[in-house]
């Protein structure tokens, strides 16, 4: 139920540290244990830092990848908060291999590790999930970040990032309530990756680049902190 008649607010993780074992990796013993041990394909599974981290140094960019469980502690975040159960965020995750997995409102995302990373590899495989839903919970499609935004009407893309400018979670709150107050689609962009900076890709496409605090924090805090700003800034909590 709408509480308000404002736009709602699209919430975008990006460069998010989810993606199933590339090719390069195929071979390598550690995946090849893993996915056997699964009954999977090695293309079948999700990279995971945790399990196959010897294998991931010949990738490049490594050290920002097979991170999954951030987009999961931050998709619990957001699903279950009071702006998502009045209708008024969208979510969506821009992966570091250029996907994008739109995720309906009503999802309810496994609470437990395994059981989410399972739902992502059906996910990444398939395409969606349910995999012959004509309304899935939540879909998959090869996407650039600055198409996503294209294709919401996004009008300003606030990058949360550490070298922003600083602002308190209740101004950063006020400001973008007002404008969903105006039907201004605004997109608050979050990176979802353990280490590194953002692209130069992302940077160009943020309209502001904001930070809430002096020092990095992790991906699922901001959320949090964002969310809560703009709820109490237009009276949902």
């Amino acid at each position: 139920m709408r509480t308000t008649g404002a736009e709602p607010l699209h919430l975008i993780l990006v460069e998010s540290a989810l993606e199933l074992v590339p090719r390069e990796i195929w071979h390598h013993e550690l995946v090849k244990k893993h996915a056997r041990k699964r009954g999977k394909k090695p293309w079948e599974t999700i990279l995971d830092k945790s399990i196959h981290y010897r294998a991931m140094l010949r990738l490049p960019q490594h050290h920002k990848r097979g991170r999954p469980d951030i987009v999961h502690a931050c998709l619990l975040q957001a699903l279950g908060s009071p702006l998502n159960k009045v209708g008024l965020l969208r979510i969506y995750v821009h992966t570091i291999d250029n996907r994008v997995i739109f995720v309906d409102p009503s999802t309810r995302i496994p609470r437990h590790y395994y059981r989410f990373v399972g739902l992502m590899e059906q996910l990444l495989v398939e395409g969606r999930v349910p995999p012959n839903s004509d309304k899935p919970l939540m879909r998959c499609e090869r996407m650039l970040l600055e198409d996503l935004l294209k294709e919401l009407g996004v009008s300003r893309a606030i990058l949360m990032h550490e070298g922003g400018s600083r602002i308190s979670v209740a101004e950063l709150g006020r400001d973008i309530a007002s404008g969903m107050r105006r039907g201004e689609r605004i997109g608050v962009l979050v990176g979802a990756f353990p280490h590194g900076s953002f692209s130069s890709d992302v940077e160009r496409l943020a309209s502001d680049k904001l930070s809430i605090f002096d020092q990095v924090l992790d991906s699922w805090v901001v959320v949090a902190r964002v969310l809560a700003g703009v709820e109490i800034a237009l009276g949902v909590c």
